[in-house]
């Protein structure tokens, strides 16, 4: 039956750890244990060295062998055993030059020729050793003995049981495994410690299943259409997907580092590192209107995702502009009736000169009006957004004005861009306008051409903006306006009238917006006041224009650009 092993990461680190830690103790014990075995050896051999040097320090036993034979009895065996008996030494051996045992634990022995070899130390070398005699293994000692006269005359051997080695040994055996055990058990009780806060922490996720949820995570991060940016709790970026690289212009090997150090200061910044509170946070990434949310993570970091709002900015102006259309158009149909009814009385009352007449004036004066600015602008884009756009400032009251400047032969490169620019100019004049009633309100229009660089001003007789607002009204979320309804899609342009405010969501993007895409062009973008009241916004787009009346592209049956 095939033993299966833990599936949870917790589960499994738990298991190494404890293997790992049962290894070690094995291995710290043996490892302990073989340099314990031979310290004990060198301890027991030098021990039955000193009681040999001691023997043969004693001058009485090298009188004695000089002067004596060997014998049981005699003075050399019973010093030798008295001095065993002292150190407890499993044997005392003195021989003569000639190897002749001249004292023995078995007193049998005595006048017998020792069993091992004593040349070295009858040669005057002490000798340390782990050998095999007639009294079984030992840890030895021989040295040589002398007479007064320093002539060797012998030599002292001396054993100590290896039996009494061994026990020392297995005496602390025990305390070494007690140890060992100790250290197990706090390496078992900090393992189930790690394994249980693993557990929490992977939420049970198994091994086999962290590859696939790492793949699915980069299939899912690199596959969304929105922009993804984790940030650690120190504010470095930990993970960006393509789209919000893409978004914001980062590279994939800003990992590691800061927003600061990855983007430039502003308002995108601000929002990203959390210094801007709120959902749905509006914001303008080169050319690009982001949408941005920032979600807190436990460890202290965030994680931040971008949806890009560009297209539908663009299509929530032009539906603006087509509503406001509606409403002008709605606005000449009653006018439109009252014109009918006046020719149909001067047909009635057989005027029909004067009906003529009165038709041919409100004719000539819309065609004058149309023809005047497809004569001054050639581009078809932009032509038609001035001709919707006097009619809606017409609807207002206000009189759209074109300078006697204004001349745009050259072909656009890219005519959205300029009609963004234009619209957003435009619009904002016109709120200004509507909200600083005149006698004679108007909004007056230039496009001009310098060589390739394209000139749009658009001046107005509102309220004008103060010298210190001039350079806010262009930053990410300012606005002058009332924040829009909770919900409403308007994200309108920015007027510049009234008391100031930064909006949190829902304003201050089209200004911003106007700069960007001069900066992107190399130009600039900028606010002057205007003679006798008012304000004027001059934007310049270098290589806008390509400087010759070809057109640049093609159009549908509907007017879009191919």
């Amino acid at each position: 039956m095939r033993i299966r092993g833990p599936r949870r990461v917790s589960g499994q680190v738990l298991a190494a750890q404890l293997s790992i830690t049962a290894g070690v103790m094995v291995l710290a014990t043996a490892l302990f244990l073989a340099p314990l075995s031979s310290e004990i050896d060198n301890q027991a051999m030098h021990q039955a060295l000193a009681i040999a040097q001691t023997t043969a320090a004693d001058p009485d036993i090298a009188r004695d062998l000089a002067a004596t034979e060997p014998s049981p009895s005699g003075p050399v065996q019973r010093a030798a055993e008295r001095i065993r008996r002292a150190t407890g030494a499993l044997y005392i051996v003195v021989m003569d030059s000639r190897g002749v045992r001249w004292s023995h634990t078995t007193a049998a022995r005595i006048g017998e020729h020792v069993s091992t070899d004593p040349g070295e130390a009858l040669a005057g070398r002490e000798v340390l050793q782990i050998d095999v005699g007639t009294l079984g293994r030992s840890a030895r000692a021989k040295v040589p003995l002398r007479s007064r006269d320093g002539r060797i005359i012998g030599a002292v051997s001396v054993g100590i049981g290896y039996g009494s080695v061994r026990d020392q040994l297995l005496a602390a055996v025990p305390r070494l495994l007690l140890y060992a055990g100790a250290a197990l058990g706090a390496g078992v009780l900090a393992a189930i410690a790690v394994s249980r806060r693993l557990r929490r922490r992977t939420h049970g996720v198994a091994f086999a299943d962290i590859s696939a949820l790492l793949d699915e995570r980069e299939a899912m991060l690199h596959g969304i259409r929105e922009g993804v940016v984790a940030f650690d709790r120190h504010g470095r970026i930990r993970l960006i997907n393509d789209e919000a690289g893409r978004l914001l212009g980062i590279r994939p090997d800003a990992t590691g580092r800061t927003l600061e150090e990855s983007l430039p200061p502003g308002r995108t910044t601000d929002v990203l590192a959390g210094r801007v509170d709120g959902a749905d946070l509006l914001t303008v990434s080169g050319a690009r209107v982001l949408v941005a949310n920032r979600m807190p993570t436990e460890d202290g970091g965030a994680v931040a995702t971008l949806r890009d709002r560009t297209e539908l900015e663009l299509l929530g102006r032009e539906l603006d502009s087509t509503r406001g259309l509606l409403d002008a158009l709605r606005a000449q149909d009653h006018e439109h009736a009252n014109r009918l009814h006046t020719l149909l009385g001067l047909l009635e009352l057989g005027l029909h000169e004067r009906a003529a007449q009165f038709v041919a004036e409100l004719t000539n004066a819309r065609r004058a009006s149309a023809e005047q600015i497809s004569e001054r602008v050639h581009d078809p884009l932009l032509s038609a957004l001035l001709v919707g756009k006097s009619a809606i400032v017409a609807e207002r009251g206000v009189a759209l004005r074109i300078s006697p400047a204004t001349l745009l032969a050259g072909r656009v490169v890219d005519p959205r861009d300029l009609v963004t620019v234009l619209g957003n100019l435009i619009d904002n004049a016109l709120d200004a306008v509507a909200a600083h009633p005149s006698p004679t309100p108007f909004i007056e229009v230039e496009l001009r051409a310098e060589g390739t660089t394209a000139v749009l001003r658009v001046s107005d007789t509102g309220p004008g903006v103060p010298p210190e607002m001039r350079e806010q009204i262009f930053t990410e979320g300012w606005s002058t306006k009332r924040p829009a309804r909770t919900g409403s899609p308007d994200a309108g342009p920015d007027a510049h009238e009234g008391p100031a405010t930064v909006s949190p969501r829902g304003r201050g993007i089209g200004l911003a917006l106007v700069r960007r895409l001069a900066e992107r062009y190399g130009g600039m973008a900028r606010v002057t006041a205007r003679a006798g009241g008012g304000a004027v916004f001059t934007v310049v787009l270098p290589e806008a224009l390509t400087g010759d009346d070809t057109p640049t592209h093609e159009f549908t049956a509907a007017g879009e650009p191919r």
